[in-house]
């Protein structure tokens, strides 16, 4: 039988870690609150149980205010029942609601109203209801209900963006938190102040020095969000467990050390620990001048930087790859995925590109995985793995835009839309307008500057190459894939004909990633340059065996450089070099 059926979709967040942290009680709750549903709340509002889901229920009801009352008491209800339980043990929901002719039988439903509200669904935080512009038609707002407009969403599967509101009751305050924030995208990291071993140490304040200049440096890292010394330096002399400090500074990570002064030498003991677990992710000692740190150099500083947020990086990445995905924080999806896809071999790129799919699944709303997802497009053009890369082009694209559509000012989609306009386009002053739109945003961007960099060397203007580019790296000192700097670096270089600088950059890229087939295409016509012809054939044979249907024809194809003096200067060279015609 067919009719026309207001379908409500709800499910519980994060089912699999209440599940995996204590299967019987969280099976024993859910499943009397199933039955709490079906037997108090639907009657009340005309509704139809249609069937469980595991951890979720397909219902359907009369009408769309039916349903909506419906959500809004189930919510209500789940509320009640959560003030009983631990934080940890409280069951979230999240639901989904459209309206549309449905096939009906005995017990179940079918056909496209099902689907899309299941597709609606995932875009739904924990305690969030979100409908339709369907059934948004049939309500009045503030009367019904109050609602938010999201404006159009992109959804799994379907090619064209849906129009979808958040709900909720409706009252003489608003009651939708505006701009739902989904879990943090980066892992927080809290620097407390070092203590000295010492206690009668003059320099007992050089512990709030260190967590400083720490904390200065650290911040610089787009992968990490940082607390404050404003926050931490509370701690200061307090003896607080790991616990206590994670718990009052919401922190996933602490960096915490003590020091001695000896003879104007300052010994560092430095540990960084993971809040949730207790355990040591990397601990360490070093040695530097006493004078050094106070008078600003930041040789020590630098390098216990480096090593904390590489440890960082390490855990995640090492998380990623030993559990299941719904358990995994979307931090950690997101530094997996990124650190994946810049080690450019095939396996793993491929699994950068799961991770983000599913992240972006998770997180429909947000920008950040969508431009990262495509820049992966990007860079599967240029190590020549893509089999269509017009397609890739219009994939990239799509990211880039959905990526906006989300959050206009987002600097990294700006600048990634901005990459794909130069790698894949070849539109460059599109480009130029990009890039130029996310330094606006955050003048700080260190990949705006990087990516603007190499646009201008490939537009064979040499100076603002090298200018942009040496910015971008002096911005981003600690960033982990430092080789794609010097490797975007080490091109600027070659435009302003400065090729031992240019050697020189692509032999440290390489020395960290020696499967980027720029790099090694920068290495060639530098050392060619040189006058280092066997160097440079032995190059474009590494080259070869990477991308071996690489031509001159098909490097032009792809090279925004074609047309550019610069850029037949770099095709003669390569040619010269081994790289067929």
């Amino acid at each position: 039988m067919r009719a026309k059926r207001a379908v409500l979709i709800l499910d519980v967040v994060e089912s699999v870690r209440l599940v995996e942290q204590d299967e019987s009680e969280f099976i024993s709750h859910w499943l009397a609150f199933v039955e709490h549903v079906r037997s108090r709340i639907l009657p009340d509002h005309n509704g139809h149980f249609t069937k469980g889901l595991g951890d979720g229920m397909l219902l359907d009801f009369d009408d769309v205010r039916s349903a909506v009352l419906a959500a809004f008491s189930i919510q209500q209800e789940r509320n009640r029942q959560n003030q009983a339980l631990p934080p940890a043990q409280q069951i979230m929901l999240r639901m989904g609601i459209e309206i549309s002719d449905v096939i009906i039988d005995q017990a179940d439903l079918y056909g496209r109203g099902v689907s899309r509200a299941a597709r609606i669904l995932t875009l739904a935080g924990p305690g969030e209801i979100v409908i339709s512009a369907n059934v948004r038609d049939q309500l009045t707002a503030d009367l019904d209900a109050d609602i938010e407009d999201l404006g159009e969403c992109y959804l799994k599967h379907m090619p064209q963006p849906v129009r979808a509101y958040r709900v909720g009751p409706p009252g003489p305050r608003p009651v939708i938190e505006t701009g739902y924030a989904f879990e943090g995208l980066l892992p927080t990291l809290a620097v407390v102040p070092f203590t000295t071993r010492d206690p009668e140490d003059e320099h007992h304040v050089l512990g709030e020095v260190l967590a400083e200049e720490l904390i200065q440096d650290l911040s610089r890292s787009p992968e990490l969000h940082v607390i404050s010394r404003l926050s931490t330096t509370v701690f200061r002399g307090r003896d607080a467990s790991l616990a206590q400090v994670s718990a009052n500074l919401n922190a996933n990570y602490v960096l915490s050390g003590s020091y001695r002064v000896q003879n104007r030498q300052v010994m560092v003991e430095a540990e960084l620990a993971e809040a949730k677990s207790g355990q040591v992710a990397w601990s360490a000692r070093y040695k530097g001048q006493l004078s050094g740190i106070i008078s600003g150099k930041r040789d020590l500083i630098d390098e216990i930087a480096a090593n904390v947020n590489a440890a960082i990086m390490v855990s995640e990445l090492q998380r990623a790859q030993s559990q299941a995905l719904p358990t995994l924080k979307s931090y950690t999806l997101l530094l997996a995925a990124v650190a994946l896809m810049h080690r450019l071999s095939p396996h793993d790129f491929s699994e950068a590109h799961r991770l983000l799919e599913a992240l972006i699944e998770r997180a429909p709303r947000q920008a950040i995985p969508r431009a990262w997802l495509a820049k992966w497009h990007v860079l599967r053009v240029q190590q020549g793995w893509s089999d269509d890369p017009h397609q890739d082009a219009q994939l990239a694209l799509r990211c880039t835009k959905q990526a906006l559509d989300a959050d206009p000012q987002c600097s990294l989609a700006l600048a990634i839309d901005g990459f794909v306009h130069t790698n894949l386009l070849k539109k460059l002053d599109v480009a130029t307008e990009r890039y130029d739109l996310a330094l606006l945003n955050n003048p700080n961007d260190s990949l705006a500057w990087l990516l603007k960099g190499t646009l201008h060397a490939f537009k064979d203007e040499g100076q603002q190459a090298v200018s942009c580019t040496q910015r971008a790296r002096k911005l981003s000192p600690l960033d982990p894939h430092r080789y794609f700097y010097d490797s975007l670096a080490a091109t600027a270089h070659l435009t302003a004909h400065q090729f031992d600088r240019a050697l020189k950059l692509a032999q440290r890229s390489l020395k960290s990633n020696c499967t980027h087939t720029s790099t090694l295409r920068a290495m060639a016509i530098a050392q060619w340059e040189l006058g280092h012809h066997d160097d440079a054939r032995r190059t474009v044979g590494r080259l070869m065996q990477l991308e071996p249907h690489l031509t001159i024809r098909s490097w032009r194809e792809r090279s925004p450089s074609t047309g550019y003096r610069i850029g037949e200067e770099w095709a003669s060279v390569l040619h010269q070099a081994g790289v067929p015609e």
